[in-house]
């Protein structure tokens, strides 16, 4: 009666879990018809125009799509289809000292996303996104420390652009 009762458990949860699509450990809740995605080209549309920056950026989500799920990136035909603008580059002062100058800057980086699932239409979006990097008044955003913070924004948009598409949260 043990065995049998074991047996029953196992069959019953492995038809629970098998009937609701794809599951991963990082969130996403692909449907099984969805195969590809596609990464189009971001404008890169700011009032100070970083060079490149699109292309890293760009790129940056490709890999984070790739690396969490088991999607095939294509170029063109895709079942889900990110593209948009970078529509901010701005380096602002946050805090300022004693005599007026920035004792800390923020980089800020937005991005306008359209994102079109061929697969269900319902899931559409277009939103925006936007994320910071704070870093001393007295540096110059340049070499490393410029790789830095691109690397820290990249990381949080690309992530909260896959939340809103594919985990949903």
């Amino acid at each position: 009666m043990r065995k049998y009762l074991k047996h029953l458990l196992i069959l019953s949860l492995s038809f629970s879990l098998s009937g609701c699509g794809i599951y991963s450990f990082t969130g996403a809740s692909i449907p099984a018809d969805v195969k590809t995605y596609q990464v189009n080209y971001f404008d890169n549309t700011a009032l100070l125009v970083e060079p490149g920056l699109n292309i890293d950026f760009r790129v940056a989500l490709q890999d984070l799509i790739q690396n969490q799920t088991n999607l095939s990136l294509v170029t063109s035909n895709g079942d889900l289809v990110y593209e948009g603008e970078i529509t901010d580059y701005r380096i602002s002062p946050t805090t300022a000292t004693s005599d007026n100058r920035a004792a800390q800057n923020r980089l800020t980086i937005a991005v306008k996303l359209r994102f079109y699932n061929k697969k269900n239409p319902d899931d559409d979006l277009e939103q925006s996104f936007s994320f910071f990097y704070d870093f001393p008044g007295q540096a110059q955003l340049i070499g490393a420390q410029k790789e830095t913070a691109h690397e820290e924004i990249f990381q949080r948009l690309t992530q909260d652009i896959f939340n809103a598409t594919l985990a949903k949260w």
